[in-house]
């Protein structure tokens, strides 16, 4: 009995309208959508994600660089300053740029820096497990995005279907209403 219910827009009824039919269709349109398409954006982005991180992970190395200038002193360890380094790429060019560093650090300090694939300054990339971390949240972040936008599109036939009903419901009771008259007791 509860699944005739559920099934009422399909079911053989003189009352049933092409709209119902229709608006069964795009609901479970929709629904379809948003489990098929939303999980499918959320596999495809985590995927791509975690395949960008371990790209980073195998272009970029760590090198030893030496700091060339003292840096100031600051209330907390994990202040950080723009400091010129030194160091000597894999092929024995040696490099100076700025980065971020330490601070109160003296000059001659070794300290670790990540260089790219053409011996710029970077980043260092992110660990297996912060990639993993991140590519989950973007995956879960296109898997939201897409089921919404699917949600929002059905909901939005949905009005259009209801305003259609709306009208069709004025204009039959413009033909039909003046026929019962206004008797009121």
């Amino acid at each position: 009995m509860h699944t005739k219910k559920r099934l009422w827009r399909w079911r053989s009824n003189p009352l049933r309208r092409r709209d119902d039919v229709l608006e069964a269709w795009l609901v479970l349109a929709v629904w379809a959508l948003i489990a098929v398409g939303g999980t499918l954006a959320g596999a495809v982005t985590a995927r791509a994600a975690d395949d960008v991180f371990a790209q980073e992970r195998a272009e970029r190395t760590h090198v030893r660089a030496v700091l060339l200038v003292d840096t100031p002193h600051a209330a907390s360890n994990s202040y950080r300053v723009v400091a010129k380094v030194r160091w000597t790429a894999l092929d024995g060019v040696v490099h100076t740029e700025k980065t971020p560093v330490g601070a109160g650090k003296k000059a001659g300090t070794e300290i670790e820096v990540w260089t790219d694939a053409q011996d710029e300054l970077t980043t260092a990339p992110p660990s297996r497990d912060a990639a993993a971390v991140e590519a989950g949240l973007l995956g879960a972040a296109a898997a939201l995005t897409a089921s919404g936008v699917a949600f929002g599109v059905g909901g939005l036939a949905r009005w259009r279907l209801d305003r259609r009903r709306v009208d069709q419901w004025d204009r039959e009771w413009d033909l039909i209403g003046p026929q019962w008259g206004h008797k009121t007791g």
